[in-house]
């Protein structure tokens, strides 16, 4: 099976003097603002272990940090696509900047993990606008589809600059003051973004065909929001229990009506139409599974060395430096390589090396607190994400018509974070388990007290 982005065969002038009026700086503010969006999302990565200390969180509560800015995120990014086609995508970015900084600030004045987990699902909703709204601003300044492929490489890049600097500023502020620090910074990049998006990106709506679509936006956020804590609660509070079986088959049915609500609307926020095109359906279910094996890899690893090994957040940071930095030094040649070599080779490379990384990760020992181990498995995964990020983006957008390029974009980026949903709550459900069962079963063959043996078992069912 080969994949063509068609952007081989495409030619055309790529000079300054025939860029579109306001490309460099549409392109520079959409970069810094899936900048700050990444860095909202990346940001709790190096200090899971600080947040378990000062708040005393246990079980999900962690994985509930993460999971509420990701569920916000996927929720309405399809309908921040749409807002962006019929009010403006600046517009769109500058609102989502906006809601990032108010996240942020309550992410830093936060009492209690409760009020985390509101300062990221509000951070989650700014960067659902930043992300679809800043991938079609600056490819709605290209002209043809090497400088669309050229856009799409630098935003894809910058999107994970974002992710390789957010666990080390994050540990920087935490070594001078405390995680509260790293909040206050996001608040001040957040202000920056939104300033330099609204003097020097160029304004871009596509209203033609473009509507709300109200029952789809419900059904769709209630069935996610539904299977996604089932999934998170499932390992803490059992799979048979009568909340998570409920919440897992009432999402399914929210979901399952869902598509039967976009088969019929008029202007659907999710067109599945578009999975007709062969190229597209292929890149959204690759999209998917490997960003839920990326994010899974980068979740177990802040795990790993925060809240089990209780490491300094700076070394945190490390591994987090060659996951997610590999796609932003590559830029240039995954630029080059998304006009010269099929798709399909990208893809297919960059899968591999993510498994191969990630199989090397599973067979590391978690009782030696040295990083050198890390550097092979963690260089492999990012090099692997590198190939795959950027080519997923360009493959969906060359495979649609320009028309639909808003809707195909949010859906993209919603597919792309549904993966990224999914690896945190998936790696948490799969080592809650694990260890719950691991833990029972050490139980059973020790040697303890009746009121220890008690007490155990206690803490266990807890």
């Amino acid at each position: 099976m080969t994949l063509n982005n068609g952007t081989a065969a495409s030619q055309g002038p790529t000079a300054g003097a025939a860029r579109k009026p306001g490309y460099a700086g549409t392109l520079a503010a959409a970069c810094g603002a899936v900048f700050v969006a990444q860095v909202a999302n990346a940001l709790p990565a190096s200090l899971n272990g600080l947040f378990q200390q000062d708040l005393h969180t246990h079980g999900s509560q962690l994985t509930w940090i993460t999971a509420a800015f990701m569920i916000a995120v996927v929720c309405f990014e399809f309908t921040f696509g749409v807002l962006g086609d019929l009010f403006g995508r600046r517009r769109l970015v500058v609102a989502g900047t906006a809601l990032v900084a108010v996240g942020s600030t309550v992410a830093a004045l936060a009492p209690d993990v409760r009020t985390l987990w509101v300062g990221a699902a509000v951070n989650g909703l700014g960067a659902g606008a930043m992300f679809p709204g800043s991938l079609t601003a600056a490819t709605a300044v290209t002209r043809t589809a090497r400088e669309r492929s050229q856009a799409v490489a630098l935003w894809s890049g910058f999107l994970s600059a974002g992710a390789a600097l957010s666990p080390l500023l994050g540990g920087m502020f935490a070594e001078v003051g405390s995680w509260r620090g790293s909040f206050w910074v996001l608040v001040g990049l957040a202000l920056v973004s939104m300033v330099l998006t609204a003097t020097l990106a160029t304004e871009s709506r596509e209203p033609e065909g473009r509507k709300l679509d109200v029952a789809g936006q419900i059904t769709f956020a209630l069935g996610l929001i539904l299977v996604l804590f089932g999934l998170v609660e499932g390992p803490e509070s059992g799979w048979t229990t009568l909340p998570v079986v409920l919440s897992l088959a009432l999402g399914l049915c929210f979901l399952a009506g869902f598509v039967v609500v976009e088969l019929g609307a008029q202007s659907p926020i999710f067109d599945l139409r578009l999975f007709r095109n062969r190229a597209f359906a292929v890149s959204s279910v690759v999209a998917v599974v490997g960003m839920l094996a990326f994010l899974g890899a980068c979740f177990t690893t802040s795990m790993w060395l925060g809240p089990v090994q209780h490491q300094d957040p700076l070394r945190v940071a490390v591994p987090f430096l060659l996951l997610q930095g590999p796609a932003f030094v590559l830029v240039p040649v995954v630029s080059r390589l998304l006009h010269r070599v099929p798709a399909a080779w990208l893809l297919t490379s960059g899968f591999a090396a993510m498994a191969v990384g990630c199989l090397l990760g599973a067979r590391l020992d978690v009782h030696d607190p040295g990083l050198g181990p890390f550097v092979a498995p963690t260089l492999l995964i990012g090099v692997g994400f590198a190939l795959t990020v950027s080519s997923v983006t360009a493959v969906a957008l060359d495979s649609v018509p320009r028309k639909l390029a808003g809707m195909a974009s949010a859906t993209t980026n919603m597919l792309r974070d549904l993966g990224f949903a999914l690896g945190p709550v998936v790696v948490g459900a799969v080592a809650l388990s694990g260890a719950g069962s691991a833990f029972a079963a050490s139980l059973a063959g020790a040697d303890l007290p009746v009121h220890q043996l008690a007490a155990a078992r206690e803490i266990g069912e807890a």
